[in-house]
C-alpha cells in the first residue's frame, strides 16, 4: 500500500497575557514564565484562598506544601522540558492564603484503623460529612485541598463494586460548586521533583479559582468545538442499562466557555458495545443544547464553525439530527477520532545518501491522509525545544489517531492543526501535550465522574468542578 506524501503540523503556538504584545509561546509553562496567565488582566485573581481537609494532626504537612509554592525550585526531571519553578506569585501574579487551622477540618484517623469490613465506606462517609462541612462556608475559600496519607489507602478502592474514591469525591464537590484539589502523599507530598509538584498543583490551583493560564492562540474566536460522550450505568440483576447520560462539552479558543451540560436520555437508538447511539430526536436536542450554551456565553452570537468530536462514528440518525438543531449559516463537522490504531511510523534520516533509522520517532504533528474522508494524526511523537530532541513518552513507536469525517468538507490542515491544539489544552498537569484533544480527554474524566452524580441537576457545569 502506497500513502500520499506525509504533512506536518508545526508544534501549534499558546496565547498567554492579553494585553502584551505578541504573548505567543508553543511551550506552555515558558509562556507563563516569559508574559503570564492569559487572563491576569482581563479578569484579574488578587487572592486565592485555600481550605483544607485532613488527618487529625496533619495540617502542618500542608502547611509544609503550601510554604514550597512561594520558594523556587529546579527540575530533577525532563530537563529538556521542564522549566525551574520561581513562585506561584510571580508566575500567576495572585496571592495564595492557607486557611487559618481552625477554619479546617480534620477527620479522626482512629476510625478508619477500627474496622475491618469495607474500609471504603467509613472513609467515603468521614469525608462525606467533612465536605459537607466546609460547604456551610464555602463563601471563605476559592480552592479546597483534600490530603489522603497512604495509611488510608484500604479505602481508596473497591474491586467488588467499583467503587473509587477520587471519583466519588469529584462527583461529591462537583455537586455543590466547590473546586477541589485532592493531595495523596504518593503522588503529591513525597514526589522527588518538587519543581514538577509546584508546576502541576500551581496550574490547577489558578484554573480552579477562575483563571485562564492560556489559550489557542491561532483559532478565530467564530469557531466552536463540541465534545460528546456517553456514560451508562449498567444494572447485572437486570442484565440492561438503568440510563446514559449524554454528555456534552463546549469549547471555544479562549478556553473561558469550558463548561458542559449532561442529562439522561430518553431514547437510545442502538448499541455498539459499550456505545450508545442517539436517536435523531436524542442527537437534535443534545446539539440545541450545546448551541443554547455557547450562545449564552457568547451574548447570544453563534458560531461560524462548529466541530463535533466523538470516539465512536456517527449514525445516520445522529447526523441527521446534527443537522436539524443547526442553522444552515452555521459551517457543521462532525468527526470521530479513534484512539487505537495499529500502524505506526518510523522516520529515516538520509545518512550519506542512504536512508537511516533515526534515534527519535516520527514528528509530532505528522499525519497522512488514508481515504477521501479519513487521516491518520500523530499527535505524539518528537519535538524540538531549543534544538534539542523531546518524546514526552520516552520510549515506544508512537501510534496515530485516526480521524474520520462524517460530516463537512475541505482539506484537512485546519482540523489537524486544531487537534493539535486542543491536546496542548489541559489545565490540570504540566506536560507540554496529551495524546487526545481536550474534547475527548476530558470526556473520559466526566464519564467516570457522572456516574457517581445520582443527583445531577440538568444545568451547565463548569469543568474545574471536576478537576
Amino acid at each position: 500500500m502506497e500513502f500520499p506524501g506525509l504533512n506536518k503540523i508545526d508544534e501549534p503556538k499558546l496565547m498567554f497575557e492579553a494585553f502584551t504584545s505578541n504573548p505567543y509561546h508553543t511551550h506552555p509553562l515558558k509562556g507563563l514564565i516569559e508574559f503570564g496567565p492569559y487572563s491576569q488582566k482581563l479578569a484579574p485573581i488578587e487572592k486565592i484562598r485555600v481550605g483544607v481537609i485532613c488527618p487529625s494532626n496533619c495540617f502542618h504537612i500542608v502547611q509544609n506544601l503550601f510554604s514550597e509554592f512561594s520558594k523556587s525550585h529546579n527540575p530533577q526531571e525532563r530537563p529538556i522540558y521542564l522549566p525551574a519553578y520561581s513562585g506561584f506569585e510571580q508566575i500567576f501574579k495572585s496571592k495564595l492564603e492557607l486557611l487559618d487551622e481552625k477554619y479546617s477540618v480534620q477527620i479522626d484517623g482512629t476510625k478508619l484503623q477500627n474496622t475491618s469490613n469495607k474500609p471504603y465506606i467509613v472513609l467515603s462517609q468521614e469525608l462525606s460529612n467533612a465536605i459537607n462541612s466546609m460547604a456551610q462556608r464555602k463563601q471563605d475559600f476559592d480552592a479546597l485541598f483534600i490530603y489522603l496519607p497512604e495509611q488510608w489507602q484500604a479505602g481508596f478502592e473497591d474491586t467488588e463494586t467499583g467503587f473509587d474514591l477520587h471519583d466519588f469525591l469529584k462527583a461529591k464537590t462537583a455537586i455543590q460548586n466547590i473546586p477541589t484539589q485532592i493531595l495523596r502523599e504518593s503522588k503529591v507530598i513525597n514526589y522527588k521533583c518538587r519543581c514538577s509538584v509546584m508546576w502541576r498543583l500551581s496550574i490547577a490551583l489558578y484554573v480552579k479559582a477562575g483563571g485562564v493560564p492560556w489559550k489557542l492562540g491561532f483559532l478565530d474566536e467564530e469557531t466552536a468545538f463540541i465534545g460528546l460522550s456517553y456514560s451508562s450505568r449498567y444494572n447485572p440483576q437486570t442484565d440492561q442499562h438503568d440510563f446514559t447520560t449524554c454528555c456534552s462539552q463546549v469549547f471555544d479558543s479562549d478556553g473561558t466557555g469550558l463548561e458542559f451540560i449532561a442529562y439522561d436520555a430518553g431514547e437510545i437508538d442502538f448499541r455498539v458495545g459499550d456505545n450508545p447511539f442517539l436517536t435523531r430526536a436524542e442527537m437534535r436536542k443534545v446539539m440545541s443544547k450545546s448551541l443554547s450554551l455557547y450562545q449564552k456565553r457568547h451574548s447570544g452570537r453563534a458560531p461560524k464553525r462548529l466541530i463535533v468530536h466523538k470516539t465512536s462514528y456517527f449514525s445516520k440518525n445522529e447526523i441527521d439530527g446534527a443537522f436539524d438543531a443547526i442553522p444552515s449559516n452555521i459551517k457543521l463537522e462532525l468527526l470521530q477520532i479513534v484512539d487505537h490504531s495499529n500502524w505506526r511510523g518510523i522516520k529515516y534520516k538520509n545518512v550519506n545518501g542512504k536512508a537511516v533509522i533515526d534515534n527519535f520517532p516520527i514528528d509530532r504533528g505528522s499525519y497522512v491522509q488514508t481515504g477521501a474522508q479519513e487521516v491518520m494524526l500523530w499527535t505524539q511523537g518528537n519535538v524540538v525545544l531549543n534544538g534539542k530532541n523531546f518524546f514526552k513518552e520516552g520510549k515506544n513507536i508512537p501510534s496515530p489517531l485516526t480521524i474520520k469525517r462524517f460530516a463537512g468538507e475541505g482539506g484537512w490542515n485546519q482540523n489537524c492543526l486544531a487537534i493539535m491544539g486542543l491536546t496542548k489544552m489541559n489545565w490540570n498537569h504540566d506536560a507540554l501535550y496529551d495524546r487526545l484533544p481536550v474534547t475527548l480527554g476530558y470526556a473520559k474524566v466526566l464519564a467516570t465522574t457522572i456516574k457517581r452524580m445520582n443527583n445531577m441537576v440538568n444545568k451547565p457545569y463548569e469543568f474545574r468542578y471536576f478537576m
